[in-house]
């Protein structure tokens, strides 16, 4: 007998669109009733989105590089049970590909290893090279995912005791036309200013952070439509990150201190030039895993609507990627919430059932 899941209440197909109910069966949506015996009819009930992305997370990582397959395993997991069934992995060392044959495992969208410049970014992380080789690796981090390369934009400079860009602005121009090239997109971890004005010259497609948005960048990000994943949750952690440098290096301890305490009106501003931006967590590093409700939270802090928070985290993204919603005939990945999500954000922390691949899986 074919299990068929009920799901009644308000299903949130999208921002202008709700259903009063639907069904899974074969692994699909469906809004037309299932007719004729052999159905076992399992009833839900409560407000449905579908499944939330987190477009920064890196499965298969830590602070100090990559992990064992059980690990990233409850990594993946931990995703999962805070209702977020789609990742795009901003980067990773480790190969994560034997999760696409996993039923309760999220999907992921995967960006490759990390491009560093030597001895520019935390160890283990990436591939370090110079900007000779910069095309070279995109090339094959372009071919080795899943449509989309990560490079480290700028990190701090031991010479210059700042945040500066990690490559030439022609290097970074050639780089980005060479994924292009090779049909995939491109991102890059940028925390100050003048790396996003090289990364806008390039035509990037994404920058990760952003938090060095200018009013000169946010014009050029909002006309090129160039998105940005701002992961506040891990923005605020900058006095931290930045404490240890205090004293040796206090020009680039007070330019983190800065751009923390604008964040918010940064990313506002953003918004208001129109500027696409998802919810991202940056888990994998030293945050840990199941963060998309509280990042939510924090897009929110900085002037987002529940609708545009919703979208950014939901139904923009999932399209951004290239990954249906719950239209009918879509993959079942949906979760559904205890209240209406619509009104308060804090439900996407709590999910009552979640249906991944068109799996009950909690």
């Amino acid at each position: 007998m074919a299990t068929v899941l009920h799901i009644v209440g308000e299903i949130l197909v999208g921002p202008a669109d709700t259903r009063p109910e639907c069904w899974v069966l074969d692994g699909r949506v469906t809004y037309a009733a299932p007719t004729g015996p052999g159905h076992d009819v399992q009833t839900v009930r409560g407000w449905a989105l579908p499944g939330l992305i987190d477009a920064h997370c890196h499965v298969g990582l830590d602070q100090h590089g990559p992990v064992a397959a059980d690990v990233a395993e409850q990594q993946a997991l931990a995703d999962r049970d805070a209702g977020t069934l789609l990742i795009r992995d901003a980067g990773s060392p480790s190969d994560t590909r034997w999760m696409d044959d996993r039923e309760d495992l999220p999907r992921i969208v995967r960006a490759g290893k990390h491009i560093a410049r030597t001895r520019r970014y935390i160890r283990n992380y990436a591939h370090e090279i110079e900007p000779d080789e910069l095309v070279a690796h995109v090339r094959m981090e372009a071919r080795r995912g899943d449509g989309w390369v990560k490079l480290v934009g700028d990190w701090i400079d031991r010479e210059t005791g700042d945040l500066s860009p990690c490559w030439p602005r022609e290097a970074v121009i050639a780089a980005v036309a060479a994924a292009h090239e090779e049909g995939a997109r491109t991102t890059a971890h940028c925390f100050g200013e003048e790396s996003l004005h090289d990364f806008a010259a390039a035509g990037t497609d994404c920058i990760e952070h952003a938090s060095g948005l200018d009013e000169e960048s946010t014009k050029a990000f909002a006309a090129q439509g160039i998105a940005i994943v701002p992961t506040l949750i891990n923005i605020a952690n900058f006095p931290d990150l930045a404490a240890p440098a205090r004293d040796k290096f206090p020009v680039y301890y007070a330019h983190m201190l800065a751009i923390h305490a604008r964040r918010y009106e940064t990313i506002a501003r953003a918004h208001e030039a129109g500027i696409p931006i998802y919810v991202g967590t940056d888990a994998g590093g030293v945050l840990p895993h199941g963060l998309a409700a509280k990042e939510a939270a924090e897009l929110a802090k900085a002037g987002l609507s529940t609708i545009d928070v919703l979208a950014a985290g939901s139904w923009a993204a999932r399209s951004w990627l290239g990954h249906p919603g719950i239209d009918e005939g879509d993959p079942a990945d949906l979760v559904v919430y205890p209240a209406d999500p619509r009104l308060d954000l804090a439900v996407l922390g709590a999910p009552e059932s979640i249906v991944l691949r068109g799996n009950h899986v909690r």
